[in-house]
């Protein structure tokens, strides 16, 4: 019969002596419940010394599969969890939770029970560890408002181009910093020692942001912040932690938070990060059902990382270029030592895969550099490519490539644009649209190429072009940095970061910066001379800023991720001005934004409403793949530490607790089985932090897939 283990000390230290009994005995002496279970399931019951422990998550992992595998579930208002469907193996089950420290990990197999005791923190520096890093983030205090404009660096130390509080954060936030990785991670919010030794935390903080194959990257935001009372900041901040400040406790999970089900297996290798994962078909999300997940490693290595969750085998698919004078994405270049990989560089890609995407064929679609970044003739002044001849293009250092899980064969598609993420239109040539290209938006007829295989043809590109003069059709325009004329057009400076084909052929994409903004592109039917741009800046007087991932719902409503700390719609069919004209340039339709603030407090000091989250990337569920309904908005959460679900006006959050530092760019909904009820559905992310040795489990950690389910209860098996 399987017992309970105790934490003994824990248990001292609250004044009380708990012995171990037989689990069957336990649960009726302590809450007079018993928890149905199946051959293939682990439940129970946790209690603390006060009772049942609500809302508190119940882990199961274990090494005796082919890879990794953990399991997570959260307590009922009785303390009762059901971990369901494992495979056979060996776990070790444990509990955490706000307000407790981890209890002891109990060995324990499929069918049988397990009840837990609670072990509570002795002290709230010891609870705050398991808080989520945006948590610790809100501790940070920016620049105060009244510091702005910044006077460089012989004046206040803020950039001399950082005219209010609100640019900075920006730049802090998913602007800069958090586009990579969170802040406030263990590996963060403390100065490794492997570091060295420094006369003061501003030169240990000058040394860390050198650090490694990014020290560069990092140099140049922190020049872009300025540097010298950016410096000051981040070590105030970690100075403060050490001496023992800790943050707010979050709550625990409530209502539909507690019906999750969460899986995760580990993939790639732990010198690798991911950036996207793809399970199926963004249109058809029925597609590949059970089937293999890909994913895309960026800069760090040339292969695709493929998971099989039914038999939980992980394996590789190898990648190529089609010019071998293409160069590694990241150079080798160190300003310092790394502190977890010291002169080692980790990263070597040459493809630089970015985001992968399946095709109605089961096809696995990459942005990819696949040659050098100097154009071919064809791309250039003096062709007759219908693109080329309106907006000739120099160079693009990523390009496409597709793979057939059929054939085994990769093949290379090069692009005279840049490519960044890519979604495939609702339209009969399956048309592949891009961002990345810069100041032009890319796009690949699928159709074409498929029956003729020529990449030259099949490609396309045409500037953003706002009609200014109101006719309603492109004319000639003047440049971005000339003055409206109301006899001509006007183009648009910008570039798409995501996009996202709408249901209406519309093509929708985020513009980074400062406010940034997000564009509506209408190809008209010859797209490299009849595409016009609609922008549509956020309502900064509402302190919503800066765009970075968004999407589309069925009904055409933008949903992106703010710096500000929100996530935003923006419906078109609300705006009550002209949509086109010399006035429509960016702040023309305020009233079509909603707005949505995320469930991490605000920073320390930041004097606008808002939030220390700063979410990378919007994702709409648009075919009710997660089961909480069609259409649903999802943000990425990323100093949450969780998927951040908008049901009916308020954010669900669905939080990883294990390990610490979950944060992922990108998720896609599958569903495995239309008429298997919950089991048959759910979402799919990676990690995608470039620092998975960041995380709670150190160096070491690889990349994980995860998979979240909503139960209809949280004792549903």
């Amino acid at each position: 019969m399987t017992t309970t283990r105790v934490l003994c000390a824990g248990a001292i230290a609250l004044g009380f002596t708990l012995v171990a009994a037989p689990v069957g005995m336990q649960a009726r002496q302590q809450t007079g419940d018993t928890v149905r279970i199946d051959p293939d399931d682990i439940g129970g019951v946790v209690t603390g010394p006060r009772g049942a422990e609500a809302g508190v998550w119940v882990i199961a992992e274990t090494a005796d599969l082919p890879t990794r595998f953990v399991r997570i579930v959260v307590t009922d208002d009785r303390g009762r969890y059901v971990i369901p469907d494992l495979p056979k193996a060996t776990y070790s089950v444990w509990t955490r939770g706000y307000g407790l420290v981890d209890s002891a990990k109990a060995e324990a197999k499929p069918g049988e029970t397990v009840n837990l005791k609670a072990v509570v923190a002795p002290d709230p520096h010891s609870a705050a560890k398991y808080y989520p890093a945006g948590y610790w983030f809100s501790l940070l205090k920016p620049p105060a408002a009244s510091e702005f404009p910044g006077t460089g660096p012989e004046g206040n130390g803020i950039a001399a181009g950082l005219k209010t509080q609100a640019e900075w954060l920006r730049l802090a936030k998913s602007g800069g910093c958090l586009s990579c990785h969170a802040l406030g991670t263990p590996g963060t919010r403390e100065i490794p020692a492997a570091l060295g030794v420094f006369d003061s935390s501003v030169d240990a903080w000058m040394r860390r942001v050198q650090s490694g194959q990014a020290g560069a990257n990092m140099m140049s935001t922190l020049n872009q912040l300025g540097a010298k009372r950016t410096l000051a900041v981040f070590a105030d901040w970690t100075d403060r932690i050490k001496a023992g400040e800790v943050p707010p406790p979050p709550p625990r999970p409530q209502g539909l938070e507690r019906n999750v089900v969460i899986t995760e297996w580990d993939w790639a290798d732990p010198k690798a990060y991911l950036h996207d994962e793809a399970s199926t078909d963004r249109r058809n999300p029925t597609l590949n059902a059970n089937g293999l997940i890909y994913g895309a490693l960026e800069l760090s290595a040339d292969y695709l990382p493929v998971l099989d969750p039914v038999h939980n085998t992980i394996s590789q698919v190898k990648l190529t270029v089609r010019d071998q004078a293409t160069e590694p994405a990241q150079g080798a270049a160190m300003l310092q030592p790394s502190a977890y990989f010291g002169k080692e560089p980790p990263w070597s890609s040459r493809n630089n895969v970015h985001n992968p995407m399946f095709d109605e064929k089961g096809r696995v679609w990459i942005t990819s550099a696949v040659r050098p970044p100097e154009n071919p003739a064809f791309c250039k002044e003096g062709s007759d490519h219908p693109s080329a001849k309106l907006m000739p293009l120099q160079r693009s250092s990523r390009h496409l490539a597709v793979y057939d899980p059929k054939t085994q064969k990769l093949t290379h598609i090069s692009t005279c644009f840049g490519t960044h993420h890519l979604m495939f239109a609702e339209d009969a040539n399956n048309t592949l649209w891009t961002s990345g290209g810069g100041q032009v938006v890319g796009w690949l007829n699928r159709k074409m190429f498929d029956e003729t295989g020529d990449e030259e043809k099949s490609q396309g590109w045409t500037a953003l072009i706002l009609d200014t003069n109101g006719n309603g059709r492109r004319d000639e325009y003047v440049e971005p940095n000339q003055p409206v004329d109301p006899t001509k057009d006007k183009r648009l400076g910008a570039a798409f970061y995501s996009v996202a084909p709408a249901p209406d052929g519309s093509i929708w994409g985020s513009v980074l910066g400062f406010p940034g903004a997000i564009v509506r592109l209408n190809p008209g039917s010859n797209p490299p001379a009849t595409a016009l741009a609609e922008v549509y800046e956020p309502p900064v007087e509402k302190h919503a800023y800066s765009p970075r991932g968004m999407d589309i719902d069925r009904n055409g409503v933008a949903w992106v991720a703010l710096a500000s700390g929100h996530m935003a719609s923006f419906d078109r069919r609300k705006c009550k001005g002209p949509l086109n004209g010399p006035s429509a340039t960016g702040p023309q339709c305020p009233e079509g934004w909603t707005l949505y603030q995320e469930p991490v407090p605000q920073m320390k000091g930041a004097s606008d409403p808002g939030s220390a989250e700063s979410s990378y990337y919007t994702w709409v569920d648009q075919f009710d793949t997660l089961g909480l309904g069609a259409n649903t908005p999802i943000n990425t959460g990323n100093e949450s530490e969780g998927l951040l679900v908008l049901k009916d006006g308020k954010f669900v959050v669905l939080r990883v607790p294990y390990p610490l530092g979950y944060y992922t760019k990108w998720m896609d909904g599958r569903i495995d089985d239309p008429n298997g009820g919950w089991k048959g559905r759910g979402l799919w992310s990676t990690v995608s932090t470039r620092a998975p040795f960041h995380m709670e489990t150190g160096k070491g950690t690889t990349s994980k897939v995860i998979h979240f389910q909503m139960r209809p209860d949280p004792l549903a098996r």
